[in-house]
């Protein structure tokens, strides 16, 4: 099993963050570019791997009490993920994403899952952004 993870600050408060993350039909505002999100019967979601060319079944559950969210694919059981918010005392927030590779044929690599994950915390970042200037207009 290989695991990665990454962190960021973002300033916002934490229900704004975890919000903007865990609506499903804008997971691909921030998720990689390669990955796309399609709602099923929750907690199934169905992630089409532009690379790839290929649909996995996977499951995808927000826990908005501990602002987290929990993911991994539903068959091959290779693949799994989670996200979680934590407020800071200066109004801003933390946000950390791990990533467990379960089989080395699905892990693309250290520098791969890391710029990966940077990028997306980036996304994730201008995505609550844009909605928390929205609100506040």
């Amino acid at each position: 099993m290989t695991e990665y993870e990454r962190s960021r600050t973002m300033p916002a408060r934490p229900e704004q963050i975890f919000d903007q993350a865990a609506h499903v039909d804008q997971l691909d505002e921030w998720l990689p570019g390669t990955l796309h999100v399609r709602a099923g019967d929750p907690p199934a979601v169905t992630v089409h791997e532009d690379r790839h060319g290929e649909d996995t079944r996977a499951l995808l559950q927000a826990r908005p009490e501990q602002l987290r969210l929990e993911w991994g694919t539903r068959d091959q059981g290779s693949y799994a993920g989670w996200l979680q918010v934590a407020g800071l005392d200066s109004g801003a927030s933390e946000v950390t994403v791990h990533l467990s590779f379960f089989d080395a044929g699905h892990d693309p690599g250290r520098q791969a899952v890391h710029d990966a994950l940077d990028s997306s915390l980036r996304r994730l970042e201008e995505q609550v952004r844009l909605h928390v200037d929205d609100t506040a207009d």
